[in-house]
């Protein structure tokens, strides 16, 4: 190898150094170019989803606009039949507690008027019961008297007595006596 004084070794550096920016400098304006290629492609896909996008977003604020006071209404409208459904129910529990308490007396008083009906039917019953089945038992004492009466006059004459005999009892001395 011919003598390398440090001139020449300097130059070979600063060459070697040269020819690696120029490459790193290559490198680096490829790299901006795929960049720039893919951001206008990122940009394309972006418009593309905003220009489908936007109309639905348009639509559907304009949907919440023109739907937004029908909810208002509706909501309230909600709100007043169940006040309404509340106070007619309470109208209702009411008006069947009154019923509920007119129907109450009304059973009180038919019962009482049954009860005493029947009372006094009881006690009608017991008097006519007691009267009758007096009047029955002296009509039954006086019927079965006539009868024995026409029964004895009707039946012939009881035969006489018989000689009395004597009725056999114990025997004096008889140790079977008790």
């Amino acid at each position: 190898m011919p003598n390398l004084d440090t001139q020449t070794v300097q130059l070979i550096i600063v060459g070697v150094t040269a020819l690696a920016l120029l490459v790193q400098t290559i490198v680096l304006l490829m790299i901006l170019s795929v960049a720039r290629k893919a951001a206008k492609s990122m940009r394309e896909d972006v418009e593309d989803l905003r220009s489908s996008l936007l109309p639905i977003i348009f639509n559907t604020r304009d949907l919440l606009v023109r739907i937004t006071p029908k909810l208002e209404a509706t909501a309230e409208d909600f709100a007043q039949m169940a006040a309404s459904l509340r106070d007619q129910t309470a109208d209702v529990q009411q008006s069947a507690k009154v019923a509920m308490e007119r129907m109450n007396r009304q059973f009180t008083r038919v019962d009482s008027m049954f009860t005493s009906t029947l009372d006094t039917v009881d006690r009608a019953t017991s008097f006519v019961t007691g009267t009758v089945s007096k009047q029955v038992r002296q009509l039954s004492a006086v019927l079965a008297s006539a009868k024995a009466i026409i029964e004895s006059l009707r039946s012939p004459e009881p035969p006489a007595p018989r000689a009395s005999r004597p009725v056999p009892g114990p025997v004096h001395g008889d140790d079977n006596f008790i």
